[in-house]
């Protein structure tokens, strides 16, 4: 109906100068004259040009009150004659309404306002909010300082209205042909192909964009990092178990029971179930001989070890945990020098910021064999970060509780200009390393890392909740490139 109306007028006339008033003269809704208009254009049939024009239109606030009338109108004809206490007034006009009212009504100087008592000051006032607000639901024009006025009440608010002006396109025709798309046998068959006209073929309009899965940021710097790990002959460490208990987590490490780490504000302890029957008895008893009165040249930390505290369970604080695990069972077999790396998440109970996450990912990387030293380790180091980009790096001494010594590993950042702190690393206590079971002659030469850093530095992230968890925007997936880690 709307397209044979459209092209009926054009036949007679040269233009339909606005669709809103074709279509109100025609009784058809306007949003299908103009759909029909663009698709029409669109074929060619016709030309089409924008109109828009500017109105206001009333808020819901501001059809109430064009319907009951403005809050101060409405308060003033609540107060009578002897004036009201002003609780009574609230009461009676609701606390909203009065609280909007009264401000507007003192500006007007229409009413007293005693501390006690609400009176009139004058006895007829004009609801000209009201007049106003009817004014532009029908259509008519008000001055501009009255819009401003209705405006700033948020009574009010622009609304664009959109149209076109149409006239005859290059392929007008009082009716519309019917194109075919496509060219069958029956149309061979039957000769109908001589007389159908085909759609014009658009070949440089794009096709529909391929959906597929996005690899996260993190995801590919820990791919990457973990070819870094392959290629240096490092074995990957099994990390599948987030629960750990503290035995593991802490008491392997030589690290003291009383250490704040063990907080509950620091650590996730777990309700169900709050702790492990499952130790290997011997190395718990040596654990807790070296913890209590020491060995292997230690006076150990001069406490009664605790085997309740041992058996709790937890979110693991760190990967580490699995590598006193892995140290443990190389202790059981005849030694033999060996290479392990993890990547994988770890929990802390940290207050959450633009740096910190209560869980995050750690990289781990550990080498044990005879003989080991600190001159090892700063080699291992500087091979590992310049295969990430990093070849500017020093050291500075650090403390953990379960190596000596320690050291905390800074790199130059280019782009920074400044030196920034990228992980920590340390040789194993032999008081963490004896007790296991391992020959006095082994060493163990360890670092760490976060996965958050290094991404966040390579994509230009300064808040790791753009990176990691449910603020997450989807379209950094989509198109985030790939990581090479300063690789050639």
């Amino acid at each position: 109906m709307a397209e044979e109306a459209i092209l009926g007028y054009l036949e007679q006339n040269d233009e339909i100068k606005d669709s809103g008033e074709f279509a109100e003269e025609r009784k058809i809704e306007h949003n299908e004259i103009v759909n029909v208009i663009k698709s029409l254009h669109g074929f060619r049939y016709v030309d089409a040009e924008d109109i828009k024009r500017e109105s206001w239109v009333l808020t819901d606030e501001g059809k109430t009150y064009a319907e009951a009338g403005s809050p101060e109108v409405q308060l003033f004809l609540a107060i009578p004659e002897e004036g009201i206490p002003k609780d009574e007034l609230q009461k009676k006009v609701g606390p909203s309404l009065f609280k909007i009212a009264c401000a507007q009504a003192a500006k007007n100087k229409w009413l007293n306002m005693g501390k006690q008592l609400i009176s009139r000051k004058v006895q007829h006032v004009d609801d000209k909010v009201k007049d106003l607000l009817l004014q532009i639901q029908q259509g008519q024009v008000i001055g501009s300082d009255d819009i401003k006025a209705l405006k700033a009440r948020k009574l009010i608010v622009p609304q664009t209205w959109k149209g076109y002006s149409v006239k005859k396109g290059p392929n007008y025709a009082p009716k519309r042909k019917q194109v075919v798309t496509d060219l069958t046998r029956d149309n061979f068959q039957s000769g109908e192909w001589k007389e159908l006209e085909f759609k014009e073929y658009n070949y440089s309009a794009k096709g529909q964009p391929l959906e597929g899965g996005h690899l996260h940021p993190l995801l590919k710097v820990r791919s990457q990092l973990k070819q870094i790990f392959l290629c240096m002959g490092f074995e990957e460490m099994p990390t599948n178990n987030f629960v750990e208990s503290s035995f593991w987590n802490f008491d392997a490490l030589f690290q003291p029971q009383q250490h704040p780490a063990r907080d509950s504000h620091d650590t996730f302890f777990l309700e169900t179930p709050s702790t492990t029957n499952i130790l290997p008895e011997d190395y718990v008893q040596r654990v807790k001989q070296v913890h209590e009165s020491g060995g292997y040249g230690s006076r150990g930390y001069a406490y009664d070890w605790k085997r309740e505290e041992a058996n709790k369970n937890l979110l693991r604080t760190h990967t580490t945990a699995v590598s006193s695990r892995m140290l443990y069972q190389l202790a059981k077999k005849p030694f033999s020098p060996k290479k392990y790396f993890s990547i994988d998440r770890v929990f802390r109970n940290e207050a959450v910021d633009r740096t910190h996450l209560a869980e995050f990912h750690q990289i781990e990387g550990l080498v044990c064999d005879r003989g080991l030293t600190l001159c090892d380790l700063i080699g291992v180091l500087h091979d590992f970060f310049s295969r990430m980009g990093m070849t500017k790096l020093k050291f500075k001494p650090a403390y953990n509780p379960y190596t000596e010594p320690s050291m905390e590993i800074f790199s130059y950042h280019e782009g920074f200009k400044k030196w920034v702190e990228v992980g920590n690393s340390g040789m194993f206590r032999p008081e963490m390393l004896q007790p296991m079971g391992l020959p006095q002659d082994v060493q163990v030469i360890a670092w760490g890392l976060s996965l958050e850093r290094p991404t966040m530095i390579l994509y230009g992230i300064d808040n790791i909740r753009d990176l990691f968890g449910h603020k997450v925007d989807l379209g950094l997936m989509k198109k985030n490139p790939i990581c090479r880690l300063g690789i050639e």
